[in-house]
């Protein structure tokens, strides 16, 4: 779809504009932002009015994107920080990566994590099972945690794809062992599913559900992990999204969870992402954070690498905002130390 260049500038005017003479110097903004302003990504802000009608996706690369001027954080609070870093002088991880996804399922292929979510039927016990089956395989999310992988010099006994991305191996793995823990799978939103209350992630469903995997990692589970690690991939669709209950925080959801299980840095996005997209974002973050030897933050190395897909020549469509602006970094987004 075409992107409201114009409205992207007047927001920008609205919410940000009155603020940047006090951004002098400034590279790293943290936000906590409100009401509907959590569900914005402040790097898809237009700095300056376009001056040409958007003919091509190639024309997306000339506009004054914010990305190309701060690198953003989203906090849950204020006095969140503080307390991320504490914690983060108290890590003790020491297993570079562990990565689920690509789980084992049978539906039709597609291109978008989560899409076909949407009003599928109600079920329950071995129907509610066959239903997650029937949901789109996602090949490139094996690429992607592969990418992850090679990115931290992890080995391929990290990855847990297919008929190994369960849930009770998510459950049954010392997780405080690792540093990066990445998901790469759709993910549900409150109430998109039917029969599904609370946001999840999808993993291979087993034969028969129990009580230990029905096929679902659910935000309550999550919050019973034991986590100490500096990031939290999750590369399925709408994973900063709230637990749609109406009212609800902003980061209520599966974000909240994970941090309460001990993550300090979230990637997560804001709605349903391209898998090509996804499989750059990841890598490209991870890669720019180990060439940078620590000396960058982790906003910034998500920065670096939107902006990498934003200028690439040989595939302009990637320009787009809706491949590389859903994903932010949500907690402690500057560099180790």
């Amino acid at each position: 779809p075409v992107f409201d260049a114009a409205l992207a500038h007047s927001l920008y005017k609205q919410i940000f504009a009155s603020i940047e003479p006090h951004l002098k110097g400034v590279e790293h903004v943290m936000v906590v932002a409100d009401g509907p302003l959590q569900s914005l990504p402040f790097s898809v802000l237009v700095s300056e009015p376009p001056t040409h009608a958007i003919t091509g996706p190639e024309d997306y690369r000339s506009l004054a994107w914010l990305t190309r001027k701060y690198a953003f954080t989203t906090l849950p609070s204020v006095s969140s920080l503080k307390a991320l870093r504490r914690f983060a002088k108290a890590a003790r991880a020491e297993n570079p990566f562990i990565g689920f996804g690509a789980p084992l399922l049978a539906g039709r292929a597609n291109a978008t994590r989560g899409i076909r979510l949407i009003n599928e039927p109600a079920a329950q016990g071995d129907r509610f099972i066959k239903s997650l089956y029937e949901l789109s395989p996602l090949p490139e999310a094996a690429e992607e945690l592969r990418a992850i992988a090679k990115s931290l010099s992890a080995g391929s006994e990290t990855l847990y794809l297919g008929n190994r991305a369960t849930e009770t191996t998510a459950k049954s793995i010392d997780l405080a062992r690792f540093k990066v823990i990445a998901f790469a799978t759709h993910g549900l939103i409150a109430g998109e599913y039917k029969g599904v209350n609370e946001p999840a992630l999808v993993l291979t469903p087993p034969q028969k559900p129990t009580e230990q995997d029905d096929g679902l990692l659910t935000m309550s589970e999550v919050a019973q992990l034991k986590l100490d690690a500096d990031w939290v991939i999750l590369s399925a669709c709408n994973t900063a999204a709230n637990d749609g209950q109406p009212g609800s925080d902003g980061l209520s959801g599966l974000a909240r969870a994970f941090f309460y299980a001990g993550s300090r840095t979230l990637l997560v996005t804001h709605w349903p992402v391209i898998s090509e997209a996804a499989v750059r974002l990841t890598s490209g973050t991870l890669t720019a954070t180990g060439a940078a030897h620590g000396k960058i933050g982790r906003a910034e190395a998500l920065r670096r690498a939107m902006l990498n897909m934003i200028d690439d020549p040989r595939k302009p469509y990637l320009a787009h905002p809706v491949f590389w602006a859903p994903f932010v970094v949500v907690g402690e987004g500057g560099a180790p130390g």
